[in-house]
């Protein structure tokens, strides 16, 4: 049950004035934000490291044309709570997700997970395959060992806890801001003034930093990450979609090839020019992408009573 709703500005340039809201429920014992517009199927959307529920509202409205759209806070981030367990995407994570959805009374999902968050999405659909009619991964984490020195280095203990009391220096938090728009945007210049001032404010949220430390040292380590699934994926028989920028600095879109590649029904979108945030840097292609996959769904209920079927059929 929500504990509360807000009404948010819908981003300039989002071409549709359906109304994203801001809305509360307690999971787990936690209290957890939301953002929801439309109604119809349920189309969840799980945010990266270092971001929030707000990362999707560029692509929100005009995806909630014909759906209902959530996009959650994963718990420490944004204005949701600190978990009462941890970060493990596997453990805590994706438990806390499929609770969030029985809270709320959802069942069978379209699931969209971007970095951190596609890690999570995999979790979920590898442990309740029924539950998940498509899955998108974006520029998606687990899905091979590498990932940027820059955050393998920031799990190191003490180096984390540094880089975080250099950004509550005076201009510390503006240059961290700067810093991560260089790494996650092919052309930073073209960051969306929203975003930018967004991302500055989350940055100095007090415990946001050292949620996403937490949250990276349970991914990374200083050998890249920790948890790879690639031989797990061919066990996922729902439509799966993978997108991903080729010039993304932090996860290298050789990923998705070799994931699509063991995917029973993978696709794969490449964003040329592309860094690692699709759906901000190109959102107009990320909605595109995204309705196809939707749109080639077939209609029906599963097999398992109360829930729909996956394309693949009882």
């Amino acid at each position: 049950m929500a504990t509360g709703t807000s009404r948010l500005p819908v981003p300039s340039g989002a071409g549709d004035d359906l109304a994203v809201r801001e809305r509360r429920v307690v999971v787990r014992g936690v209290d957890t934000r939301y953002l929801e517009a439309g109604s119809g199927p349920v189309l969840v959307m799980l945010h990266g490291h270092e971001q929030n529920a707000a990362s999707w509202r560029h692509v929100m409205p005009a995806l909630a044309g014909h759906r209902r759209v959530i996009a959650v806070s994963l718990p420490g981030h944004g204005e949701s709570a600190p978990p009462l367990d941890g970060y493990a995407p596997n453990r805590d994570l994706a438990a806390s997700v499929a609770e969030f959805l029985d809270a709320l009374g959802i069942d069978g999902v379209d699931l969209v997970g971007h970095s951190v968050g596609g890690a999570v999405a995999l979790h979920l659909a590898l442990a309740d395959p029924d539950r998940v009619r498509t899955l998108t991964l974006v520029a998606s984490a687990g899905l091979g060992r590498a990932v940027n020195p820059l955050i393998a280095l920031d799990t190191l203990p003490g180096l984390g806890e540094w880089a975080i009391m250099l950004s509550r220096l005076p201009g510390g938090h503006l240059q961290r801001t700067m810093m991560s728009a260089a790494m996650l945007f092919a052309q930073p210049w073209r960051v969306p003034a929203d975003f930018f001032t967004e991302a500055h404010a989350l940055g100095r949220r007090p415990g946001q930093l050292e949620a996403s430390t937490a949250l990276a040292r349970a991914l990374f380590s200083a050998f890249g990450q920790r948890d790879v699934l690639l031989d797990e994926l061919d066990t996922l028989t729902m439509p799966t979609l993978v997108m991903w920028g080729t010039w993304d600095l932090v996860l290298p879109a050789h990923h998705a090839r070799v994931a699509v590649n063991r995917l029973p029904r993978g696709r794969l979108a490449l964003f040329r020019a592309c860094g690692h945030l699709p759906h901000v840097e190109q959102p107009g292609r990320f909605v595109a992408e995204l309705e196809a996959l939707l749109a080639a769904r077939p209609a029906g209920r599963r097999g398992r009573a109360g829930r729909e079927p996956s394309a693949a059929g009882p």
